[in-house]
């Protein structure tokens, strides 16, 4: 039986059109199970995403200046993996606080609007806009550095952006963080990411803080934590976690010693292809082409 060709367009931004990088094995492994693969720009007015078959957000980090307008552009794309309403919840990081309602291990989590004040953590801490990527616009402080806090609040908080703040936990100094990332809903392959936070180099697009970024062999507890948080992202949307086409989960060690969910990115996250066994990019072609039948 001949299967007709599919396409997929994997999507990124003008600053960087073709993404950085990571994923330069995944069109060859597309092509291998039927799929034709090319990029393209979300905001591109020549393009017509719906005449693709699935239309992939890879490096569409711009759109945290314009969320709206990529919002809407989500919407109007049929074929958009994550779906549109993936994206609506998780390029705000007010999701972590449904994740830890459903009784995920969360990252103490407090957020604060424009013209709120948080209550400062008594140990050091990180600020951070809700809707960022890339680790832009966040900032660690000492637990004695309010004035400087409040300064970095502000300046948030006059872009019109609400804050997340949550203590800094040590660990990351020397583990870094533990991204686990899911094809499908099953578990492909894990990574770490080093602290970024100080001495930390902004890329020359300007949309994310370049990461040194490691093989890693997570233990039972972070996966555990992992699978509970995508099931509990997928009940919460209403989804089974195997229409999640991509989920990366980032873990980090708490001083207990016990793992906790950072983030969970399941809207345009890097996958660490680059970090992964050479099957990793065959694996996700494969998830590709499930979500397609």
């Amino acid at each position: 039986m001949t299967v007709a060709k599919r396409t997929a367009l994997l999507v990124g931004c003008g600053r960087v059109p073709q993404g950085d990088g990571d994923e330069h094995a995944v069109p060859d492994a597309l092509s291998g199970v039927g799929v034709d693969t090319r990029w393209a720009v979300w905001d591109d007015p020549a393009e017509d995403f719906a005449a693709a078959d699935i239309v992939i957000p890879r490096s569409t980090w711009d759109y945290t200046e314009r969320r709206d307008e990529f919002l809407a552009w989500c919407e109007s794309v049929p074929g958009l993996a994550n779906r549109a309403s993936v994206v609506r919840w998780n390029t705000d990081k007010a999701y972590l606080l449904d994740l830890a309602a459903s009784g995920v291990d969360i990252v103490p989590t407090e957020l604060a609007a424009p013209g709120e004040t948080p209550q400062w953590p008594r140990t050091d801490f990180v600020v951070k806009p809700s809707v960022g990527a890339g680790s832009r616009g966040a900032a660690r402080f000492t637990a004695a550095g309010h004035d400087a806090a409040t300064r970095h609040l502000r300046a948030l908080h006059d872009n019109g952006h609400t804050a997340v703040v949550q203590p800094y936990q040590p660990a990351v100094d020397s583990e870094g963080e533990t991204a686990l990332v899911f094809f499908g809903g099953q578990y492909s392959h894990a990574f770490t990411k080093g602290p970024m936070l100080s001495g930390a180099n902004l890329h020359e697009s300007g949309l994310f803080v370049t990461e040194k970024l490691t093989t890693a062999a997570p233990g039972a507890s972070w996966r555990a934590l992992a699978e509970d948080a995508l099931d509990a992202a997928a009940a919460r949307l209403g989804l089974h976690r195997t229409e999640l086409l991509y989920a990366r989960v980032d873990v980090v060690r708490t001083a207990s010693g016990e793992p906790a969910l950072l983030e969970l990115e399941v809207s345009e996250p890097s996958l660490g292809f680059r970090q992964a066994d050479a099957d990793a990019p065959l694996r996700f072609a494969s998830a590709v082409r499930a979500a397609l039948m």
